[in-house]
């Protein structure tokens, strides 16, 4: 028994060691470019657009999406793309549309080996646009500050997006698994969504409500002003400075703290099952903070709009700036 155990283990090794000469042999006549043991064959195309449009719309699988201000102010698509997996491009009613057509079988599907990453550059005319709508599976979306829109509708489901141009309407972002990055733009409201990921939110002015829900990870807001902060959560801190809005904030987590710097609302609603309540106001409150295990200790004013703060697990730890 135990000879015919060795006998086996000495044919794996040999196997190893046969497999691994045959894989270095193949390396070398590619010159160890391990792209070349892709089995999807990538080319580029550039498709130039005549019509006039006014949105934009893209629906694509795993590719990242970068708008880019176009120098000669014609409009181009420039696709990095996998031969089998083409973008169409075209006009309809006003409409740009650039979607992914996908011709492979079903066993093409399967990828051993994967090094390139398909990428659209839609290289736009420096005007105001009605809407851009962005649909992707797997892939970043970048969008930056030159253009301006009336709404923003993006949906990823593994990606980052990036967007630092205003939609006077609104903006809805929706990430599965990935991050949201909003800088520097104004909007008429807000709306994001992440399951599993991040959302920073940095130097925004919006006229209306700002919604965040986020399933699990870190909410970050810096120098942000809006009607109404509504921000629900399951797991994950929010992390608040600089941040006033003209009628109320509402913040629920199950499990993450809540932290605010120098911010304000005419109310705050504020409810954590575990997670401490830390920061500093503005203005005077009228506080009441109700904690099932955790150290409260809050301003004694008795003036200003209501301050309501529950936790089951958590401290509440608040001042007032003078």
């Amino acid at each position: 028994m135990k000879k015919a155990l060795k006998l086996w283990l000495v044919i794996g090794v040999l196997l190893v060691l046969i497999g691994g000469a045959v894989f270095g042999g193949v390396m070398m006549v590619l010159k160890w470019d391990f792209a070349k043991l892709s089995t999807d064959r990538y080319e580029m195309n550039d498709y130039t657009v005549d019509e006039a449009f006014r949105s934009i719309a893209v629906d694509t699988q795993t590719a990242e999406v970068v708008f880019v201000p176009s120098e000669d102010g014609a409009c181009r698509v420039v696709c990095y793309e996998n031969k089998k997996v083409r973008h169409s491009v075209s006009v309809t009613d006003g409409v740009l549309t650039v979607r992914a057509v996908d011709s492979r079988k079903w066993y093409e599907h399967i990828s051993l080996f994967g090094f390139s990453s398909p990428k659209l550059t839609v290289y736009l005319p420096l005007e105001a646009y009605a809407a851009l709508s962005v649909k992707g599976s797997t892939g970043a979306v970048e969008i930056p500050d030159d253009f301006g829109f009336e709404n923003i509708d993006v949906s990823v489901s593994t990606g980052k997006v990036t967007c630092l141009a205003s939609a006077s309407v609104g903006a809805k972002i929706t990430a599965s698994t990935g991050s949201i990055e909003m800088r520097d733009a104004s909007f008429g409201a807000l709306e994001l969504s992440v399951s599993t990921g991040t959302v920073t939110v940095f130097g925004v002015d919006c006229t209306g409500d700002i919604s965040i829900d986020v399933s699990t990870g870190k909410t970050q807001l810096t120098d942000v002003t809006c009607k109404n902060l509504i921000s629900e959560g399951s797991t994950g801190d929010i992390f608040l400075k600089n941040v006033i809005a003209s009628e109320r904030f509402s913040i629920e987590r199950d499990t993450g703290d809540v932290k605010f710097d120098g911010c304000d609302a005419a109310e705050l609603f504020i409810e954590t099952d575990t997670g401490d309540v830390e920061g500093s106001l503005l203005t005077e409150k009228v506080f009441v903070a109700k904690s099932d295990t955790g150290r409260i200790r809050v301003p004694s004013s008795a003036t200003g709009g209501r301050c309501e703060i529950t936790t089951d697990t958590g401290n509440i730890l608040i001042s007032l700036l003078q």
